[in-house]
């Protein structure tokens, strides 16, 4: 039996799914799958290999039924034009009821099992009523989720600054923390304006290249220390990581741009020597 990575899911969930015996499909092929949630729509990524496998935490698994046929898309259209409709009618409700929570976006499962209703609050929401409203409306079982600013891009957000669709829309299977210092380090600029993504928060490709450029700082002397250079001794005032240069300022006071490896030395805050070649 072969086995397949497909996401699914409009927060793009990754799972490992069965293929009945003999069905072969492509890389990117559209797909029906049943998942614990019910019958869902996915897109197949890769076969389940052990290496593709060990990039997955708590995979969720499922059974590929079929690859989409004319009439499922039809019949998707059709879910799809029924989820603008149910927005509006939750909407109404949530004004008419007076909950303090935004609706984001409405995701009608392709079986009909559910429809997920994504929402934002500052609070806890008594959503009782609303859910015994909808239920009665649209006659399934419904289900309300409550999610963060980082989710609402997954679901909403296009394309980032860069150009390229969002990565939490596309690639990222979980949305790691970015924190200042990763760009600190990387000497992007501090303008949360210009390193924020859509969501509002610090952008996610910051944390990309974070593990190299601490594994090359560490080879480099620290932003302080006192160092014994061809050119005589001097204190590191600066450091380009990627390039592997330092800017020192020598004890005549000149500031100059060296190579790590011109450092002959390298002596503590403390003056105790800590490194020498």
């Amino acid at each position: 039996m072969s086995k397949y990575i497909v996401r699914c899911g409009a927060m793009r969930m990754l799972g490992v799914f069965s293929a009945a015996r003999g069905q072969q499909f492509d890389r990117g092929a559209e797909v029906i799958v049943r998942t614990d949630r019910g019958l869902e729509v996915g897109t197949l990524l890769c076969p389940a290999t052990d290496e593709a496998m060990s990039h997955l935490k708590n995979p969720m698994k499922g059974q590929i039924q079929r690859a989409m046929t004319l009439e499922d898309r039809n019949d998707l259209d059709h879910i799809h034009q029924q989820e603008r409709e149910e927005f509006e009618t939750c909407q109404r409700l949530i004004r008419k009821m007076g909950l303090a929570m935004e609706l984001v976006d409405v995701e009608h499962l392709f079986g009909g099992e559910r429809i997920v209703f994504y929402y934002l609050a500052e609070q806890r929401v008594d959503f009782r009523q609303l859910v015994k409203a909808l239920a009665g409306e649209f006659q399934t079982r419904i289900e309300m989720r409550q999610i963060g600013v980082r989710d609402e891009a997954k679901l909403l957000a296009d394309y980032g600054d860069c150009g390229k669709p969002v990565c939490c829309g596309t690639h990222l299977s979980e949305m790691p923390p970015v924190s200042m210092r990763m760009a600190k380090l990387q000497k992007a600029t501090l303008d949360p304006t210009k390193i924020s993504g859509r969501c509002g928060r610090l952008k996610c490709c910051l944390r990309y290249e974070y593990a190299t450029y601490e594994s090359l700082q560490k080879e480099l002397p620290r932003v302080g220390s006192h160092v014994v250079t061809e050119k005589g001794p001097a204190r590191v005032i600066a450091q380009e990581i990627l390039a592997g240069q330092l800017l020192i300022e020598t004890e005549d006071h000149r500031r100059l741009m060296i190579d790590a490896g011109e450092v002959l030395s390298v002596v503590s805050r403390k003056g105790g020597r800590e490194r020498s070649k």
